[in-house]
Order: C-alpha cells, then structure tokens, then sequence
C-alpha cells in the first residue's frame, strides 16, 4: 500500500475537482464545458461554492497531509538510489512548503475580504512554487533515463506555460479564458508527474523496513 502514495496524490485530486466541477455544473453555478480546452472557468472557482466546495476541500485537505508524508518517503528514497545527492533537504523544505500553502489556499478559498483574498493566493503562488521546486529538484537528482526525462518533460512544461501565462496577461485585454487553460494544463501535469515518480518508485522496488531494538523491549 505505502508504495502507492504517488499514484495516490496524482489520481485523487484530479478525481476530487472533477467531482467538485461536476456537482457544480448539475446545480447550475458553473456552464458545462471542458476546462482544459475551452478556459470557461478556473480550478478555483469549482471549490468555490457548494456543492462542489465539499467535495474540493474533502480531497485537498487530505491532499496536503499526504504530499507532507509523500516528500519525506521520496528523499528517503532517493537517498538509496542517489546517495550522492545533497538535494533532499531542499526538497523537503520545498515540499512542506507547498503542502502548507495548499491548506491555506483551501482554507481561505471562497472568502471575499481583503486579508483572506490575500491569503488565499499566497496559497496558491506558494503551492505551486513549492510542489514544483521539489518536483524539479527530485527529477534532475535521478540518475539519466527515460522515464527521468518524461518526468523532466512533463514538469518543465508547465514553467514555459506559466511563461507564457504572463506574456497573454500583458499583451491582452481579456486574458481569462487562456489564463484559465493554462492553469488547468500545469495543474495536470504536476499531477501527472506524482503518477511517473510512482512508476519509478515500482521499478526499485521500494518498500519500508520496520526496526526494533530486541535488547530494550520488555
């Protein structure tokens, strides 16, 4: 089961925002569209309001406990597989980072006043930030491969898109609906990310030993 936990923190929130999206289309607070392709609203706004908000808060929350636990696993992890690396405290202070941002940003989602406007895009900012740091800081300690490569692929792209994010945002009056795609686009993508760590994680064969001192249990 342990060995799961990337699979885990790929597959659910997608799974959960699209629930929160779905609930919220049926209740007529949202229009029916793809996302992705079409910008017709943000990530934020399907946990914005009920209905959707309960089930966005029920897996973001749990979300960031388990990116906590999933950062630690990963540089122990890649102590045994890189052991040369020196790459694991930042990790981990990247990726605690990220996962205290996200439950700022869920806390704070759908509030209106000027403090917890702020707050709540700090969370974001910093999530993104961090996840993403520690994704990239973890994939170039890998040795070269394929699969590392993918990796490095699918978590630079969303830099250039966030590049190019900006560039729309200063050269277009109404920059939403692309500003919206692409946030969809990178969201996927470092999902898709935990889902390759994952595949790397079964191919070492990783697993967890439990240790007891025999000469001190009574």
């Amino acid at each position: 089961m342990f060995r799961f936990l990337p699979l885990f923190a790929g597959v659910v929130p997608i799974a959960g925002i699209a629930a929160a999206y779905w609930l919220n289309v049926e209740a007529g607070l949202l229009p029916a569209c793809l996302p992705l392709l079409d910008g017709c609203t943000s990530i934020s706004a399907t946990g914005r309001m009920m209905p959707g908000s309960m089930a966005f808060r029920a897996v973001l929350l749990p979300q960031a406990a388990l990116l906590a636990f999933l950062w630690w696993f990963s540089v122990r992890w890649l102590e045994q597989v890189s052991p040369e690396s020196r790459a694991g405290t930042p990790i981990l202070i990247c990726g605690a980072t990220g996962a205290i941002a996200l439950v700022l940003y869920v806390t704070f989602l759908g509030t209106e006043q000027p403090f917890y406007e702020f707050m709540r895009r700090f969370g974001i900012y910093f999530y993104f930030l961090g996840t993403g740091l520690s994704q990239i800081l973890l994939t170039l300690a890998l040795s070269p491969s394929r699969l590392r490569a993918t990796m490095l692929w699918v978590i630079g792209t969303p830099l250039v898109m966030g590049l190019i994010n900006l560039a729309q945002k200063l050269l277009l009056a109404d920059s939403n609906g692309i500003e919206n795609s692409i946030e969809w686009a990178s969201a996927l993508l470092m999902q898709l990310w935990f889902v390759l760590l994952f595949v790397a994680w079964r191919r070492t064969g990783i697993g967890v030993t439990v240790y007891v001192d025999s000469t001190n249990v009574r």
